[in-house]
């Protein structure tokens, strides 16, 4: 798997040449060296088992504004209830991408 350092490192060695500072350029070019070798992804939800809070170099840049549910339970004891609450816990978060919410959470 690529890290996503890498991925990053990648994107900024195919900046072109003379072209001004861009985040959706260089946004793009992340996203094409990731898609390499995982596919293209946008993440909303990464769940993280075991007890860690950290990322790990795992999708950095598709990970920006993702939501993160840490649950203390090893991956192989992570059951089909420990997604659903993860999920539903999900649908109640506001999700504001960076930026100032209405206040009111997310429902589906």
């Amino acid at each position: 798997m690529i890290a996503s350092r890498d991925a990053i490192m990648r994107a900024a060695a195919r900046w072109p040449a003379g072209e001004p500072p861009s985040p959706d350029l260089f946004g793009k070019l992340v996203a094409q060296s990731s898609a390499e070798e995982l596919g293209p992804a946008e993440v909303d939800l990464l769940i993280r088992t075991g007890g860690e809070k950290r990322l790990s170099d795992f999708l950095l840049w598709e990970c920006a504004y993702a939501e993160l549910w840490f649950t203390d339970k090893a991956w192989p004891d992570f059951a089909p209830s420990d997604l659903a609450e993860a999920i539903g816990e999900f649908r109640h978060r506001e999700r504001r991408f960076g930026g100032l919410g209405s206040g009111q959470p997310m429902v589906a």
